[in-house]
């Protein structure tokens, strides 16, 4: 997960510093002038919340607005952006996300601000296939750097992907160059380099967008071999055309090169084999892909193709079982490991060299005293040859009769003399030497002496600015107070509106219950309604069925009672038992037991 990480915070630098931040999370004292920092508060927000999408980690709006808060605990404190960053994303990345997506994403931040506005020779998609390509290549230190090695590197595999020579000399020549200006290229710059066809002079915009695409397929995607070939079905044994791609530990089959319509995968791990196979059913350059659960017969188009694949996917296989990455990728980590060897040798031989000035400076000091040890024999010489001259002449003048002897003597001091002499020249001409050279020490002694006074020059002026900045930084502390009480203010504010909303809230419930109570005696006071309506629609129904049989009845019954004074009514049998008044009271007796009856 560290590598992974790492990965993920080149394209994320480049995205953060496209707003307007150091690395550390702080915003420029520009944008504190301009606005506050509120645009790079804003913009931090929209790079968090767009992260945690593309690589699927859940998103906490409470710890991003609490880290972002506008007091001395956000993104302009001490504390910045990366802690953030590493504690509540990149530390829950798991790695399913989609690669290209992310670095999408984060090319889309960055590009319009650092692109080249003058025309390249490679397309948008192509300058951000380059941009991925240079995180990948890039060095572990920021700002982002790609040394002349990967420049190399990377635009030799452009070069064999567009069929072409690659010319080591013009390299040489452009790399001289850059040596001598800086240790390498930003990712901006790299792009500019391919784009401007300095070195694909001939090829037209589309090999050069092929070979790029080639170049990224390889290093990003982690495809190590992609083609057409025939693979022969599980279920119908029909032999079907497929576009394979071939990763470090899984190969894909699609129905066009275009990778839109998968088809299906082989999972690969170090208990897979691939053989050969001999030619049957017609088909030729046979080979077999056997898996713990499955096996995969595939045809190729030739046999250097078939020889190829089974090559690549017996490497493939070979690197799953010890462990080992794609390639490219140990390729790159063996780059790395030897350029820090060569740096490491580098500052070794600088270490020897100031061992070696430390060196000369201690001899320059020995001949220094050698030098002095000479003055003094030489003073000490010149003492004694007058002594000698002045012994000369008193034995000239107490021996004049050893005349001859005397000469003899002279003779052998002047052979003396002139051998000392000759001594004395050369001790002379070395005083002369280290002279110059205590001249030249002089001359260093006022360079480093004139550095010094520079020095010191400059070190006022730090502490001239420090104390400028300690002023507006007191000044920024004032306005902060003061929109702290504003804010203090406005929540006093705040709340009492929200006192005053629960107080209607809870009497609209009151109410609504209430509503809902009338609604319920309503339907309870239908219902009743509604039964009273077929007790009433029953009894007149039977009212009229009981009316019926009676009249049935009492036109068959008719009582032998005393006469009475009163007319009698006349029936088709005779005259009637009972008079009209007589049968309306027994109408209504009857009634009135029906009624208690029922």
């Amino acid at each position: 997960m560290v590598g992974l990480k790492e990965e993920l915070l080149k394209s994320i630098w480049h995205a953060f510093t496209a707003l307007d931040l150091d690395r550390s999370g702080k915003v420029s004292k520009s944008q504190l002038k301009a606005s506050g920092g509120r645009r790079a508060r804003w913009g931090a927000r929209v790079l968090s919340h767009n992260l945690c999408t593309v690589l699927n980690v859940p998103h906490d709006p409470v710890a991003l607005e609490e880290h972002f808060r506008d007091d001395d605990e956000g993104p302009v404190s001490n504390q910045g952006y990366m802690p953030y960053l590493n504690k509540f994303i990149l530390e829950k990345v798991q790695g399913n996300f989609d690669k290209v997506e992310f670095n999408r994403m984060c090319w889309t931040l960055c590009a319009k601000k650092n692109l080249s506005k003058s025309p390249l020779l490679i397309s948008d998609e192509d300058a951000f296939k380059v941009w991925v390509i240079f995180n990948f290549l890039s060095e572990d230190k920021y700002p982002l750097i790609i040394v002349p090695e990967e420049i190399e590197y990377l635009l030799k595999k452009i070069t064999e992907a567009m069929g072409a020579g690659w010319q080591q000399e013009q390299f040489d020549h452009y790399k001289i160059a850059l040596n001598t200006s800086r240790e390498g290229l930003s990712a901006w710059e790299l792009i500019d380099l391919i784009g401007s066809g300095q070195f694909s002079k001939g090829m037209d915009r589309q090999t050069v967008s092929m070979a790029i695409n080639e170049v990224f397929n390889e290093l990003i995607l982690d495809v190590l071999k992609q083609g057409y070939m025939l693979k022969k079905g599980h279920k119908r044994k029909n032999w079907m055309e497929r576009w394979f791609v071939l990763k470090p530990n899984i190969i894909s089959y699609y129905v066009s090169e275009d990778l839109k319509d998968k088809k299906g995968d082989i999972i690969l791990d170090g208990n897979c084999c691939v053989e050969a196979l001999p030619d049957k059913d017609g088909k030729k350059c046979l080979f077999l892909i056997k898996c713990l659960d499955k096996t995969f017969e595939i045809s190729a188009s030739d046999k250097k193709k078939k020889q190829e694949w089974i090559q690549a996917i017996q490497t493939t296989v070979n690197l799953l079982r010890a462990g080992s990455p794609p390639p490219h990728k140990e390729a790159r980590q063996k780059r790395k490991e030897l350029r820090q060897k060569l740096l490491a040798e580098q500052e070794e031989l600088e270490r020897q060299m100031k061992e070696l000035q430390a060196a000369n400076e201690n001899k320059q000091k020995e001949l220094e005293t050698v030098r002095k040890q000479l003055e003094a024999a030489a003073a000490r010489a010149a003492e004694e040859e007058k002594k000698r001259l002045q012994t000369q002449v008193e034995l000239q003048d107490r021996f004049s009769l050893e005349l001859e002897r005397e000469k003899m003597v002279r003779q052998k001091m002047e052979e003396q003399v002139a051998q000392k002499s000759s001594e004395l020249e050369q001790y002379l001409q070395r005083v002369r030497e280290l002279e110059e050279m205590y001249k030249q020490l002089q001359e260093a002694l006022e360079d480093e002496k004139q550095a010094r006074q520079d020095e010191e020059t400059v070190r006022k002026l730090q502490a001239r600015l420090l104390e400028e900045e300690t002023a507006k930084r007191a000044e920024l502390e004032k306005w902060h107070l003061q929109q702290q009480q504003t804010i203090q203010m406005t929540e006093a504010e705040k709340q009492e509106l929200e006192n005053q909303r629960m107080m209607k809230e809870q009497a609209l419930q009151v109410a609504m219950q209430q509503l809902k109570q009338l609604e319920l005696e309503r339907k309870e006071a239908l219902e009743q309604y509604e039964e009273v309506k077929k007790k009433l629609e029953t009894a007149a129904n039977n009212t009229k069925s009981w009316k019926d049989k009676v009249a049935h009845h009492e036109g068959l019954i008719r009582l032998i009672e005393p006469g009475s004074k009163n007319p009698h009514l006349i029936t088709n049998w005779g005259p009637a038992a009972f008079t009209e008044a007589e049968l309306e009271e027994r109408q209504r007796s009857w009634k009135g037991k029906k009624a208690a009856s029922e």
